[in-house]
């Protein structure tokens, strides 16, 4: 299904907010510039109602702020209804790799606790197999352990760096290994064991199904998958 719009980001955020949002309290936010531009049009859709917004990341709380939108903090996670959120890679069975941005840990949490979310993302982050690392986010102390570790999984992860060559650092003070793997059919198998890692805090593996996935074309219209 394709639909013709001059800006796509206010068609998606016309459906999102009939479908899911105009039902909704508690609306969680992922991180990146899909869900900033969507946000933009369901601030405007959601004028008058009453909605809590619980923000991944400073960057999407510093713009759900600046449209005048209200801010819950974690302890509404529970009574989350709805998320919104993108992606960096999506496999044929819709299966997601995040953490691009560095805001996997709680944008996992939010997803996971979610009764209903969707996915916004550029048709080009749609792909049969996984092409990308797979974000790890670790604890500082455990830098090496967790290497060590890893590269013992027969993985080999990169420890990620700002442009200055320093190592990057999440917003909850860890650091991000990005980690090649093979791709396999049992996702959640080798993201549980990665995780009993000691020192590893979540892994970018976001196997939880979105109730509808968006990919929008480059010709700025845009195609509604649902798992």
């Amino acid at each position: 299904m394709k639909i013709k719009k001059e800006d796509p980001f206010l068609k998606i955020a016309t459906d999102i907010f009939k479908q899911f949002v105009s039902s909704s309290k508690i609306v969680g936010l992922g991180s990146g510039s899909s869900v900033a531009s969507t946000l933009v049009h369901l601030a405007n859709l959601s004028s008058g109602v009453d909605l809590k917004f619980v923000p991944t990341s400073i960057q999407i709380k510093i713009a759900a702020e600046s449209l005048g939108l209200n801010i819950a903090d974690e302890g509404r996670i529970p009574e989350i209804d709805f998320a919104l959120d993108g992606a960096d890679q999506i496999d044929s069975n819709f299966n997601m790799i995040k953490g691009g941005g560095g805001a996997l840990l709680k944008e996992k949490i939010v997803l996971e606790t979610a009764r209903t979310f969707v996915i916004v993302a550029d048709k080009v982050k749609f792909v049969k197999r996984f092409e990308m690392p797979v974000p790890i986010e670790v604890h500082p102390f455990a830098r090496i352990s967790v290497l060590y570790l890893l590269e013992k999984m027969g993985l080999s992860p990169k420890l990620r760096l700002v442009a200055k060559g320093y190592p990057y650092i999440t917003e909850n003070g860890n650091i991000v290994y990005d980690t090649a793997f093979s791709p396999t059919h049992n996702l959640r198998g080798m993201e549980e064991d990665i995780k009993t890692i000691p020192g590893v805090i979540e892994v970018g593996f976001f196997t939880k199904k979105a109730n509808c996935f968006y990919s929008i074309n480059p010709d700025r219209t845009y195609s509604i998958f649902s798992p």
